[in-house]
């Protein structure tokens, strides 16, 4: 099939991440693909020489170039401004969304307004988790979304002593409660830091609180980061406390990469760390409960050996590549 990505961006977080995944992806499977949208360098590395892409931090960008797309057969929309742009730019074409948040169409007036005939116009929808199903508007086919296998990683006597928050440092994402919880687990005490990755609003609120803590020279704040794999294979945990996540691509990363995961348990994160048997998982924003959690696996190194095992096995088995190209595959020849 020839297929055209959409999201109205020029930036490269979840979402973008997902796009170029999935592109990459259907790509290696015999689809002819091209992306309109994402930060241009990192969209360019994560998508090869061979798959097109194009620029686009506006709405009007984006329907100029699906208007400029000739001879294709799906275009894929991603987020609500980029279905707006599609459905004014590609009126005869069939177009598919993915909704990556748990959340009524738009946060904007716009997107509201646009919201019925975004609606109408729309052949399918495609939601990354149960979870944004039962909370999206109109019905969707659930694709979980798929990371790319890793060597089994390195055992937990091998790895820093280190827990790692990799996210967007934004109030939603609740990074608050992962630096109250490193300080309250009393690992800086036993030799343990907190790497925080990702960039955000919310940085400097942090870095005093963990100030006011008294875990300021244990937290490390590493910015936004391109190498989050390498930081995901020494690390020795990742903690995510973000209790709306859709799904969690770091979770599935730090899965896959045979890191142990401590996660808040809400949202997409339930379908992920929580299908596996003893998930270290804790009530949203408890602090209690991740600390506590933090401070078990820090304590039992063959623990977090077998723990990361049973996520490796759960991502391997569940959330695949393969399978999200082919869960994608069965909604394009559903509107075709």
């Amino acid at each position: 099939m020839r297929i055209l990505h959409a999201v109205r961006s020029d930036a490269f977080a979840g979402v973008e991440r997902h796009v170029a995944s999935l592109a990459a992806a259907q790509a290696r499977a015999g689809h002819r693909v091209a992306v309109v949208g994402g930060d241009p360098t990192a969209m360019r590395a994560a998508l090869g020489p061979r798959i097109p892409h194009r620029p686009a931090a506006t709405v009007a960008e984006v329907a100029a170039a699906v208007r400029g797309w000739r001879g294709g057969d799906v275009v894929h929309a991603h987020m609500t401004a980029a279905e707006i742009a599609v459905a004014l730019a590609a009126p005869t074409r069939a177009v598919v969304a993915t909704r990556h948040f748990a959340g009524t169409r738009g946060a904007s007036r716009a997107g509201r307004l646009a919201e019925p005939a975004l609606r109408r116009r729309i052949a399918a929808q495609i939601a990354i988790s149960r979870y944004v199903a039962d909370h999206v508007d109109g019905p969707s086919t659930v694709v979980p979304v798929g990371v790319p296998d890793r060597p089994d990683g390195r055992p937990a006597v091998d790895r820093a002593r280190t827990v790692l928050l990799a996210q967007r440092l934004a109030p939603e994402k609740d990074g608050a409660t992962a630096v109250r919880a490193f300080a309250f687990s009393g690992l800086a005490a036993r030799g343990w830091g907190l790497d925080v990755a990702g960039r955000g609003t919310e940085r400097a609120t942090l870095e005093r609180l963990a100030a006011r803590l008294g875990v300021a020279d244990a937290v490390t704040f590493l910015g936004p980061r391109s190498d989050v794999g390498e930081l995901m294979a020494r690390a020795g945990v990742l903690l995510a406390p973000c209790p709306v996540e859709g799904l969690g691509l770091a979770v599935l990363e730090a899965m896959a990469a045979g890191l142990p995961v401590v996660a808040a348990a809400a949202g997409g994160h339930l379908e992920t760390v929580g299908t596996v048997d003893g998930a270290a998982l804790f009530a949203p924003g408890e602090v209690a409960g991740a600390s506590a959690a933090l401070a078990a696996l820090a304590a039992d190194p063959a623990r977090r050996d077998a723990y990361a095992a049973e996520l490796r096995l759960a991502q391997r088995t569940r959330f695949t590549l393969a399978a999200q190209v082919a869960g994608t595959d069965a909604v394009y020849r559903s509107v075709l």
